[in-house]
């Protein structure tokens, strides 16, 4: 089993060039288990992780309901954002800048075959990141991601997640918000939750703005402890 996984940075880079080459990276491994049955052969499957921020979109999941967007095609290029009908799981959310996406790439044949386990450390490894800024974060029945005030009248979600999977093979990933404008949440019901509040750590913390890289790291660290990995670089 592979357990080094290939960590790149995209910058600030399109959702649509993004998500091409994620279905690329995940193509290739896919492409590699199928010859490794067909051949008998065990060449080991790469894993990969992006870090990205995304210029304004809106993203729907191939369960959601398009009525959770509530701007009209013309309202969204006033706004300067873009929109998309993608393959993961889950209803609308928003990306943009000063949120840290993060896409994991796995073979989770390398590491355990479990997609709620997988799902659950992904949780951890934001909860566990939170918590070194004095956040007390939690989960939510029924609603993956991370969020504050679980059970109180002011619960807020400040990190969405939504995968797709295939062959054991993980794509999509997450959403923190870190710098986030808030503002662009109100133009949707965020994961076709009504009622309940979206936050940022800047927010949170009652800060101007946050040093992304630090977060990152954080992450990053956790990440590894949880899925017993190690991160190396890759080049682009």
């Amino acid at each position: 089993m592979n357990k080094q996984i290939q960590l790149y940075d995209l910058g600030n880079k399109d959702y649509k060039a993004t998500w091409e080459y994620q279905e690329e990276l995940f193509k290739g491994i896919v492409d590699l288990k199928i010859q490794n049955r067909k051949d008998e052969t065990c060449l080991p499957t790469p894993n990969y992780f992006l870090f990205v921020e995304h210029p304004h979109v809106y993203t729907l999941g191939k369960s959601g309901d398009l009525s959770n967007l509530l701007l009209s095609e013309k309202q969204l290029e006033a706004k300067g954002a873009t929109f998309y009908k993608i393959n993961r799981g889950g209803d609308i959310t928003y990306h943009g800048p000063g949120q840290i996406v993060g896409y994991p790439i796995l073979d989770l044949e390398n590491f355990f075959t479990d997609i709620h386990k997988y799902l659950r450390l992904l949780e951890e490894a934001i909860i566990l990141t939170l918590a070194e800024y004095g956040l007390t974060c939690g989960r939510s029945d029924g609603e993956t991601g991370v969020w504050l005030g679980v059970g109180t009248p002011f619960a807020r979600k400040i990190c969405a997640m939504g995968v797709r999977a295939s062959r054991w093979v993980t794509m999509h990933g997450f959403a923190l918000n870190v710098n986030a404008d808030l503002g662009y949440f109100d133009n949707i019901i965020p994961c076709g939750i009504r009622g309940k509040a979206v936050t940022s750590l800047h927010v949170e913390l009652g800060v101007e703005k946050l040093d992304e890289n630090e977060v990152k790291a954080k992450i990053l660290h956790h990440f590894a402890s949880l899925f017993e990995s190690e991160f190396v670089n890759g080049d682009l």
